[in-house]
């Protein structure tokens, strides 16, 4: 018998941690080469792990709920010598597609290596394994006057710098040196959750490791985000909240701080997007597409984006960065939370090609295989409530963007419509509401309402030509 080792995977260049959400097998199990034996769940995904292996689940090391770094053994097979050597003892099935997804988005910002890696787990193809990575990105100089004439930073300092590409362009949206941070993550590295705390005001500062004693003091910490506790009643059920339910917790508080939210409500008459939809539903089942209303919302939003910059804009300091990409994020609601997968350059895409976009993304989300680039850089959000029976609501936007649309039910109801001839009458018409919040620091009302207004008129004029 041969011992196998399964280690925590680094799914994408910029993961440097994952907690052990379920486990799937129990100790003693029979386990099959590549079955599914536990979930991870990291800042931007949920995974199903495969075995390395097949044989039998000797121990496990990571409990549920506990977060580790990359390369942790975090469990044991005990398998047979040849599946062994096949096996190598690495577990890389699960991320070998990931990474070839995320190398071309993330290699223009070099991440650190992860600690102690076997042969062939870098990104680069096996062949250029024993190339040395690729220097991180150079530091800024120490501030003058720090009593070494211009020498690098510290080792703590240059720990905290090299964070993930994530940390650092959060950081440098909203002006913010990390070398200033009191990282918690592995090596004291500044993790999502600490530059969140930080932008809020709520985590420790450190100065500058060579600054003199003259310098000015950070000031006096403030608590970081907390959420208030409750008592439990007798025969009350206590069920601690999964990853990314703290996550979504953290996130939804940070932003309703930092954005100054403001919601419009635009009735919509979707009467001739329903005949197109009837027209064409033979023709999409044939293509394997089911063709939905929101489909034709996230095409209408995407040309409207083009004419309203604004909308697809970030705010950064002093600074509005206007995104060129149009990237569109759904949100997916899952039976343990929720996720916003992206629609990338939908701008680009023929309303055929959202529908079968949005279907897979919708898909790959609920039986947790999307990757980490498919739930990062969208430019603006789309949720739908109304699939549930939501009438309106008024969502929060998802940092760092500025609006975000809200899809109300989309239902026969009676509406008032005025025919040729000037006369009123009361029709039976499908209808819903939607509903924009924004970022009024940037997004002033009228700039908000004319989106929504030429988003309304392309949904009610819905071109025959682009179906």
């Amino acid at each position: 018998m041969a011992r196998v080792d399964v280690i925590m995977p680094q799914m994408g260049e910029s993961i440097a941690e994952g907690t052990v959400s379920r486990w799937l097998k129990n100790v003693g199990d029979a386990v099959k080469r590549d079955e599914a034996i536990l979930e991870i769940s990291t800042d931007k995904v949920d995974a199903e792990i495969p075995s390395p292996a097949a044989g039998v689940l000797a121990e496990i090391k990571v409990e549920e709920g506990q977060t580790v770094e990359v390369q942790t053994v975090i469990a044991v097979i005990e398998t047979d010598g040849a599946a062994a050597a096949v096996a190598g003892g690495v577990a890389e099935t699960a991320v070998a597609e990931v990474e070839r997804k995320e190398a071309p988005a993330t290699a223009a910002v070099p991440a650190p290596p992860p600690p102690a890696p076997p042969p062939g787990d870098g990104k680069e193809a096996p062949a250029t394994a024993a190339v040395p990575a690729p220097p991180p990105p150079p530091t800024p100089a120490p501030p003058p006057g720090d009593g070494k004439g211009g020498v690098a930073e510290s080792a703590e300092g240059r720990l905290r710098r090299r964070s993930t590409p994530l940390v650092r362009r959060i950081a440098a949206e909203h002006n913010v040196d990390i070398a200033r941070i009191e990282g918690t993550g592995y090596a004291g590295r500044v993790t999502k959750r600490d530059i969140l705390a930080h932008i809020e005001g709520g985590t420790r500062s450190v100065a500058p490791a060579a600054a003199p004693a003259a310098a000015a003091a950070p000031a006096t910490p403030p608590a970081a985000v907390e959420h208030p506790t409750v008592e439990p009643w007798p025969g009350d059920e206590v069920v601690p909240m999964s990853r990314i339910r703290k996550l979504t917790a953290d996130h939804m508080v940070v932003s309703r701080r930092v954005s100054a939210h403001v919601t419009s409500f635009y009735e919509v008459d979707y009467s001739r997007i329903a005949q197109l939809r009837q027209e064409t539903r033979k023709e999409y089942d044939e293509r394997g597409t089911k063709l939905t209303f929101l489909a034709f919302i996230i095409k209408a939003v995407a040309d409207n984006l083009r004419k309203h910059r604004i909308v697809n804009s970030s705010a950064s300091g002093d600074n509005i960065i206007y995104r060129r990409p149009i990237n569109i994020g759904v949100a997916v609601a899952l039976d343990w939370g929720l996720i916003v997968p992206v629609l990338k350059n939908a701008d680009e895409l023929s309303l055929l090609g959202i529908a079968k976009r949005v279907a897979d993304l919708a898909e790959r989300a609920r039986t947790k295989r999307l990757s980490p680039d498919e739930v990062q850089h969208g430019t603006f959000t789309i949720t739908n409530p109304g699939v549930f029976g939501s009438y309106a609501g008024a969502p929060i936007i998802n940092q760092p963007q500025v609006a975000i649309l809200g899809v109300g039910s989309i239902e026969k109801r009676p509406k008032v419509i005025t025919l040729d001839d000037g006369q009123d009458v009361i029709a039976i018409r499908t209808m819903g509401l939607l509903s924009l919040s924004y970022d009024h620091r940037i997004v002033d009302g009228a700039d908000a309402d004319r989106f929504m207004a030429d988003l309304k008129r392309d949904l009610e004029q819905f071109s025959e030509a682009a179906v």
